[in-house]
């Protein structure tokens, strides 16, 4: 959103010009002209002139003493409503980082202005990318700046050398790292997990809404939707089918940014379905091995043969709807345009559990299916502990379970978890929502971490 900010009081009270004053100071001398012929005539008519002439040299000295102390005064309470830019406390502080964006005249200099400018307010140019459009450039920086300067001085600063529509907000650390990289980085990451597309896309546009879009239910001649960018709004055709779309506010995407995700889709659309070999062997209390795995598409046949199984009370706590509707949705939760699933099977291969980690735009699902012949053995709660372990890899904050507000049996598993929860009732809905550490890369400091199943 372009951003736009008052002049600071301090600099518009530089602007003002001072006409009552002036006037003030010409009306005065005025004055002293009249007084000073007034005062001649009493010495030259007068008879007592040389008393007179040491009354008022007594009055003008006077006059200057109390005009002395009143400056001295005014000086001191100007020091304390305006103070000085503190030169050595701004350098002692932690310097800020800065993410900006501004708008630019396509001629020579503007940039230069720009960034002039900037180092004029020692602010430290980091990261430079510019995004050429139709009229005009946009300029993305990485800034360092000063702790005491505010933002509203950092975008008046852009203002007055010629930047236009700019946006501002803060950075951390994982913003110093440059483009090149970051882009280099998601696609390998998405190489090698179909299920990392949509968070490598959060990741490369910051504070998005992402959201997959299934493929509509037409004849087999209708021709797919076309990539299309909509101001703060992109579509990407899925090549799994259906749509990607891609949601901020206020901040327009760039044809550059455009771009960035439309290779991101490419690559992922070339490499095809892939999933990691990632297998974890758990030991249950009672001494069964079993084989937590990532789950896909292909395991939809052994995740229905599950349900055969399952009680319909089972399967009604888990879905929350008829049981007639519990298969179809077996579709979108193996895909991995929607989350991470994960598989519990048994030494023989046969699938007793499903866990699932579902993309709910800016929030986090976590649903848990276990066979009621398996049930409270454990499974359920190493299940949730491995989606909590995705969820913070993939940086999220958070994460949230629907039940049944009389399902126990869930509320204990979410309880295990250590973590910080939010309970919700409605209706005899239960929303559990507990909240993940700030920054998890590797489940180092989950709570349950040093233990071993």
């Amino acid at each position: 959103m372009p951003q736009t900010t008052p002049v600071p009081p301090v600099r518009a009270a530089t602007r003002r010009r001072h006409w009552g004053r002036d006037l003030t100071e010409v009306a005065a001398l005025f004055a002293a002209m009249a007084t000073a012929d007034l005062i001649a005539d009493l010495v030259n008519h007068g008879p007592d002139g040389g008393l007179l002439l040491m009354t008022s040299a007594g009055a003008l000295l006077a006059a200057a003493g109390t005009h002395l102390w009143w400056t001295r005064r005014s000086a001191r309470a100007a020091a304390v409503a305006v103070p000085e830019p503190a030169a050595d406390t701004a350098q002692d502080a932690e310097p800020a980082l800065w993410r900006m964006r501004t708008t630019v005249r396509d001629t020579p200099g503007s940039l230069g202005a720009v960034c002039t400018a900037l180092a004029g307010s020692r602010v430290d140019i980091v990261t430079l990318q510019t995004h050429p459009l139709a009229e005009g450039t946009v300029d993305e920086f990485l800034l360092r700046a000063p702790a005491a300067l505010p933002a509203a001085a950092l975008v008046l600063t852009v203002a007055d050398a010629g930047g236009t529509d700019t946006w501002l907000e803060r950075a951390d650390a994982h913003d110093l790292v440059d483009t090149p990289t970051r882009m280099l980085t998601l696609a390998t990451r998405t190489a090698l997990d179909a299920a990392e597309l949509p968070l490598a896309l959060r990741q490369l546009f910051g504070r998005c809404t992402i959201r997959s879009t299934p493929a509509p239910a037409v004849g087999p001649d209708a021709a797919p939707e076309q990539d299309a960018l909509l101001d703060t709004v992109m579509r990407l055709r899925d090549p799994s089918g259906g749509t990607i779309t891609v949601e901020r506010d206020h901040l327009p995407f760039t044809p550059t940014e455009f771009a960035r995700a439309r290779a991101l889709v490419e690559l992922d659309a070339r490499l095809g379905v892939r999933m990691p070999e990632s297998r974890h062997v758990v030991t249950l209390p009672e001494g069964n091995e079993l084989t937590v795995r990532r789950a896909g598409p292909e395991d939809r046949a052994a995740a229905l043969a599950m349900h055969e199984r399952c009680s319909p009370d089972t399967l009604a706590l888990r879905y929350h709807g008829p049981v007639e509707d519990a298969d179809r949705y077996l579709g979108h939760l193996l895909s991995p345009r929607f989350g991470q699933s994960l598989a519990v099977e048994t030494a023989s291969g046969r699938l007793v559990a499903l866990g699932h980690l579902l993309w709910d735009g800016e929030e986090n699902e976590v649903a848990l299916l276990v066979e009621d012949g398996w049930q409270r053995r454990g499974i359920g709660a190493v299940l949730l502990r491995k989606l909590v372990e995705l969820a913070c890899e993939a940086g999220r904050g958070s994460v949230y379970a629907v039940t049944r507000a009389t399902n126990t049996g869930m509320v204990a598993t979410m309880r295990e978890l250590s973590l910080p929860l939010d309970y919700q009732v409605e209706d005899g809905t239960l929303v559990i929502t507990a909240t993940l550490p700030a920054s998890q890369p590797s489940g180092a400091s989950l709570p349950w971490a040093a233990e071993h199943h």
